[in-house]
């Protein structure tokens, strides 16, 4: 018969446990004599969040001590457990000697030892120890890695595993002996200390390893210091610091590097992120880039970008608002771009707001803007023959208001009213051609009709067939402005009816045009969807102001047509091409996804017809490739490419290969870039990492070794 220490406690005093109340269940329990209890039999004690499972428990109230027979099974708050064959224990099970035993940290690291003791509450010390992750398989002993020390002690309150003399073995070879070594245990996360070196390899800078050290700098902030050295004399330190406040967070990553690379010079790189809530529901974001030479950043594989961008921004959205200020600096390390000739500093605000204008209905936008850029350069003379003076500096005010309203008639046509007016100030100083002070005021009105037909078949496949019209009229003539914000135009579904495809402010759509259109879409009861749509652009005179490789140019514009397929989810075939009426193409992008359980693929064409005045000398022509396969489910093999059909040559190629079981993880990539330039050089890159799982800020364990037999 089974019963509680609730019962016993009338019986006996237990001292340790008076001020905790406690519980025992046992198949039997006997009193002998006047201090000793005695408990057999599917043995459970519970006090203070631990809990003792045992065969047999014998409490001596004269000593307030637990000698206990096994097996024994001790469990705390943590998640973490003690197995023994027998042990000597204080009643609060708190301090005491457990024989043979096998402490589990939050179900993954184990360490064994013929001897272990509980100090205290908080700290337990173990003899020769045995500690690892890993599984072991019945008739192979011998785990793929572990840490045998002649004294292990984890303090539980600071949750830290310290070895005395400890050996790291492989496979059970010893690697390395370290005299003394701390780790953080599974169940804590951030805490100082190394963390997993990582060898590295590169062409420019020759073979070496790189050791990060953790700072645990508080609950909210940390630093990781990274030294790597490698054998072609590259010497580098890299550093991030993050810390969180309580309304934001910032975060900075940087480096310094000596190299045979430059000679002498002193490289480095720093970038700084950040973002914080501000009063009346604004928030602010931080990016601050810079880089001591152009090479820098492609040297040490940090990022391919190619212009260095810091900016401060300020928004709120709202419902019915949007607001918006920012402060930005670019820096160009791109062949062949003088920085003082190049807009270096922006400054703009936005403020918008829609509201329902009462009298006529419909939804009305007010807009105010404010812009600015400006160069170092003092020159306004066009010195390299860009159309630009080498220091041209621009400022614009821009104050814009449109509407729209739309009903439904007839057999379901709708149509949709809409206008908008828009006038601009601008000023623009040291530039001899068209310095300054200039405005124009311009606008449009239209009318858009839309039918969409919808039918479902017999097999639950539901049809939506929608012709556009949309008829535009705008001014012919506004006063022209210097165009630098709108020379990148797109054209695709995003913008087929809309007033305007240019990009920026400066360029605006004159003269009247018809937006026409023809959408198709499928859908069948099992989710796959079909979306085929065509259109163009017909105006009644060719002042566009766009160029012939937008294909948006002329009387007629090139057709848009885009197609996507998505037979299930996972999968989908997205195209779009901009094509003349005989068929040649301006633009094509051709995208497929693929996202199934063991393997994942992302690949994508891009065609585009060289235009010097979008910044592209020569035709683009490039294919994408990015996937990653489960070979099983420990190994994952991953794969990127970029293949330039116009140079006929890759530009970049990349794999890795994982693997992870439940105490191991070893990732080892291999790239190459093949691009050069006078700032940026070819460059092939090896990289390994091996981890220990099972303690504390590592990855997460992956599937558990099987053992076979």
């Amino acid at each position: 018969m089974r019963l509680l220490l609730a019962l016993l406690l009338l019986l006996l005093p237990w001292p340790a446990l008076a001020q905790a109340p406690a519980s025992l269940v046992a198949d039997s329990v006997a009193i002998t004599g006047q201090d000793v209890l005695v408990a057999e039999g599917n043995v459970e004690v519970f006090h203070d969040g631990r809990r003792l499972r045992a065969r047999r428990i014998t409490y001596d109230a004269a000593t307030d001590r637990l000698r206990i027979e096994g097996p024994i099974l001790l469990t705390d708050d943590t998640g973490s457990f003690i197995l023994a064959d027998a042990a000597d224990l204080s009643a609060d099970l708190t301090d005491g000697v457990l024989q043979s035993a096998r402490l589990v940290l939050n179900r993954q690291l184990q360490l064994a030892a013929s001897e272990v003791q509980r100090i205290g509450g908080r700290y337990v010390r173990l003899g020769r120890t045995v500690a690892s992750s890993c599984r072991i398989c019945e008739g192979d002993g011998t785990p793929l890695w572990e840490i045998r020390a002649r004294r292990v002690i984890h303090d539980r309150e600071e949750r830290q595993i310290y070895f005395d003399q400890a050996v790291l073995r492989f496979g059970g070879v010893p690697v390395v002996l370290i005299p003394r070594l701390r780790m953080p245990d599974p169940t804590l996360n951030r805490a100082t200390g190394f963390l997993m070196p990582r060898l590295r390899s590169s062409s420019g800078l020759g073979t070496g390893i790189e050791a990060p050290y953790f700072i645990r700098l508080g609950d909210h902030r940390d630093l990781t210091l990274a030294p790597f050295v490698a054998s072609n004399d590259a010497r580098t330190l890299g550093l991030r610091y993050r810390q969180a406040f309580s309304t934001g967070w910032i975060e900075l990553n940087g480096a310094l590097s000596r190299d045979r690379i430059r000679p002498g010079e002193t490289r480095g790189y720093a970038f700084l992120d950040g973002g914080f809530l501000l009063p009346g529901e604004f928030r602010l974001s931080l990016r601050g880039e810079v880089a001591t030479d152009p090479g820098y950043l492609n040297d040490y594989g940090i990022t391919d970008r190619d212009r260095l961008q810091s900016r401060i921004e300020i928004t709120r959205a709202r419902r019915e608002e949007w607001i918006a200020g920012r402060l930005i600096h670019v820096h160009s390390i791109r062949a062949g771009e003088i920085n003082s000739r190049l807009p270096s500093l922006v400054g703009d605000f936005t403020w918008t707001r829609r509201f329902a204008p009462a009298p006529i209905g419909g939804i009305a936008t007010l807009g105010f803007q404010t812009h600015g850029h400006f160069r170092s350069a003092n020159s306004g003379l066009d010195s390299d023959g860009d159309g630009i003076g080498d220091g041209r500096d621009t400022a614009r005010a821009t104050l814009r208001a449109d509407w729209r309203r739309s009903v439904v008639f007839g057999p379901g046509v709708e149509a949709t009213a809409l206008a908008e007016a828009r006038a601009d100030l601008y000023s623009i100083a040291q530039d001899d051609a068209v310095g300054g002070r200039h405005t124009r005021a311009t606008g449009g009105v239209g009318v858009e009709l839309r039918w969409p037909l919808v039918r479902t078949d017999g097999g639950g496949h539901a049809q939506v067939l929608e012709p556009v019209v949309q008829v535009i009229w705008s001014p012919r003539n506004p006063r022209a402005i210097p165009n630098e914000d709108s020379l990148l135009s797109e054209f695709d579904e995003g913008n087929l009816f809309s007033t305007s495809r240019f990009a920026g402010s400066d360029g605006v759509e004159r003269g009247r045009r018809i937006n026409v259109g023809l959408s198709f879409t499928r859908i069948s009861p099992s989710g796959a969807t079909v979306s085929l749509a065509a259109g163009r652009i017909l105006r009644d005179h060719d002042e566009t102001g766009f160029t012939a490789a937008s294909g948006l140019d002329g009387t007629r514009s090139d057709w848009l047509t885009a197609v996507r397929y998505a037979p299930r989810p996972g999968l989908s075939f997205t195209g779009r091409a901009v094509m003349d009426d005989v068929f040649d193409i301006t633009k094509a992008e051709i995208r497929l996804d693929l996202d199934r359980p063991r393997y994942s693929l992302a690949s994508s064409f891009v065609w585009m017809l060289a235009d010097p005045e979008e910044g592209r000398p020569a035709r683009v022509s490039e294919l994408l490739v990015d996937g990653s396969y489960d070979l099983t489910e420990a190994w994952t093999l991953r794969f990127a490419s970029r293949y330039d059909f116009s140079a006929d040559r890759a530009a970049s190629a990349g794999m890795g290969l994982a693997w992870r079981n439940e105490c191991l993880k070893v990732d080892l990539s291999l790239s190459r870039r093949f691009a050069a330039s006078d700032s940026v050089r070819p460059r092939t890159d090896f990289g390994l990492s091996v981890e220990l799982l099972g303690f504390g800020g590592g990855s997460a364990p992956g599937p558990a070794r099987v053992c076979r037999g």
